[in-house]
């Protein structure tokens, strides 16, 4: 996907195409949530020294935990949560024409928790996407595809497929979908 382009379309030949682009995409948000995590520890382990006793790092620190014991699949309830405990973690920001600006030690430590929950967020959305393809590669699409996706935010999120004979793969389309429902409503 393109760097740092919230919306786009994408045309892939194949569903394998896609999945392997998705998965390049799932490897960079890691590598970044690395990256971020190890900043934070540091960070934390910088201030300890200096900032430990105070009640605002001990709630910062508490969150460190939790991130780095993070289960892939973390729940939406989870999520609620942690941001519920955080909102309240600093009021040294100062609104700036729809900015928020902070010089304090806190703030940065909560940027650097804001973008690791949300690069974790992306991932999670990614394999679910990477999973919903995997199911669809093994259905049979037939060749002389061209999947034309819409990104949004990174995550692809419609697909449209075309084939060279667009009226008869329309049909056969439907016929697998309406079969699938039936298939599905039948228990069978």
């Amino acid at each position: 996907m393109l760097e740092g382009l919230g919306t786009e379309i994408r045309s892939f030949h194949s569903l394998r195409d896609l999945r392997e682009s998705i998965e390049e995409e799932i490897d960079q948000y890691e590598a970044v949530v690395d990256e971020y995590s190890q900043w934070l520890g540091s960070f934390l382990r910088d201030l300890e020294e200096t900032q430990g006793n105070e009640e605002w790092f001990k709630r910062v620190s508490s969150f460190q935990r939790p991130l780095k014991e993070k289960t892939k699949r973390k729940s939406k309830k989870d999520v609620k949560g942690e941001k519920r405990k955080k909102a309240g973690t600093s009021t040294e920001w100062i609104a700036y024409k729809g900015l928020m600006l902070g010089a304090s030690e806190q703030g940065e430590a909560e940027i650097l928790f804001d973008a690791i929950e949300e690069l974790n967020k992306k991932s999670e959305q990614l394999r679910k996407v990477k999973s919903a393809l995997e199911n669809l590669e093994k259905s049979t699409l037939g060749k002389d595809m061209i999947y034309i996706t819409y990104v949004h935010d990174g995550v692809p999120e419609k697909i449209v497929l075309r084939h060279k004979k667009d009226k008869e793969f329309a049909e056969k389309l439907n016929f697998a979908a309406d079969f699938s429902v039936l298939k599905q409503a039948y228990g069978t």
